[in-house]
């Protein structure tokens, strides 16, 4: 069979071929190729029919009519938008160029905020799960867990790990013992890492104002707090947030918060705040589980000046909107739906 011809059911590059030239010279190509280039690449356009008018409402005029009808293929194609880089990488780039100018925004300047924010105290904070038992992992020229090779776990399984695992290593994430694993925990804790965010920045607010000597409702009057966060995957499937946290004045980013109110209370109020921020589950048959943060907390000023001891206002704009764009295929896990049908008969 040569390559010219059919191979494994897909087309010849002689039918691709014939296929390309009658499209290139249907009659409503110019147009299919206008509605493809305005999807601004979309690897999965959504294809629309019906039809839109608008009305003089006092006359009853029909001043613009349309209908899919007249398209070439019938439908009009418009970008799916879909953030994920794993399922539509031009949508994505979009999404993610879009955040960039956002969060700088917030930073610097731009889309209604003053240059003077750039002045306000602000700082980059990391959010972690708490540990719900040791995982494989891939460190630079180190094994993954040493431990005492003849250490075992109540399973009888070995408490350490002395392989170097390639970065795409199917184990990374996994648990060392999936019998000591607290399943039941990471699943509870990823069901309300949202709520457990909510608490933190309730904390955040009445630590801010317990340190300066006041109620929150009168801290309110003199400083206001601003949020922008991300969601990260890590390998063993569980979320960090990434955050991005503003001190302004009362009315926002206009106008600056008291002098009292600079980086030093800030980052002075984060931690005690990530502390006492905990979510109760409802009652169940699993019981009634208090969850709180991890451990490791990252806390990084984001400054001015790119060569001083933290982040510049670029960088971190970069980071947020590249993890915008993340799905969770970095744990391992698709980023498809699932779907579940019977199989057929095999005695059918």
């Amino acid at each position: 069979m040569s390559k010219e011809e059919q191979h494994d059911g897909q087309p010849s590059s002689d039918e691709w071929m014939a296929d390309l030239a009658r499209l290139v010279n249907a009659p409503g190509y110019k147009r299919w190729q206008s509605m493809v280039a305005a999807t601004g690449g979309c690897g999965h356009p959504v294809h629309l029919a019906g039809q839109s008018m608008i009305v003089d409402a006092g006359t009853g005029e029909i001043l613009h009519a349309y209908t899919t009808d007249a398209e070439p293929s019938g439908h009009l194609l418009v970008a799916c938008g879909n953030r994920r880089a794993s399922v539509c990488p031009a949508c994505s780039q979009t999404y993610q160029a879009d955040t960039f100018h956002l969060i700088r925004a917030g930073l610097s300047s731009g889309k209604g905020v003053p240059e003077t924010v750039s002045a306000h105290p602000r700082t980059f904070v990391t959010l972690t799960a708490p540990s719900f038992g040791p995982v494989h992992a891939h460190r630079d020229c180190r094994a993954c867990r040493p431990r005492k090779r003849d250490r075992l776990c109540e399973h009888g399984r070995l408490v350490g790990c002395h392989l170097r695992h390639a970065p795409q290593d199917e184990l990374l994430g996994q648990p060392i013992c999936p019998d000591c694993y607290d399943y039941t925990g990471a699943v509870l804790w990823q069901a309300h890492a949202g709520g457990l965010w909510h608490r933190f920045t309730l904390a955040l607010r009445q630590e801010l104002a317990g340190q300066a000597g006041m109620t929150r409702r009168a801290f309110a009057q003199h400083a206001k707090v601003s949020f922008a966060k991300v969601a990260e995957y890590q390998r063993r499937g569980l979320i960090h947030f990434h955050a991005i946290i503003r001190l302004d004045g009362p009315n926002g980013p206009t106008e600056p918060p008291p002098d009292w109110a600079g980086h030093h209370l800030l980052t002075q109020a984060i931690p005690p705040a990530v502390h006492q921020a905990a979510v109760t589950t409802p009652p169940s048959s699993l019981g009634r589980w208090t969850l709180t943060w991890g451990d490791q907390l990252d806390i990084r000023p984001i400054l001015l000046d790119p060569s001083a001891d933290g982040l510049s206002e670029r960088a971190v704009a970069s980071y947020i909107a590249k993890y915008a764009t993340k799905g969770a295929e970095a744990s391992g896990t698709i980023d498809h739906r699932l779907s579940c049908r019977a199989l057929p008969d095999a005695d059918g």
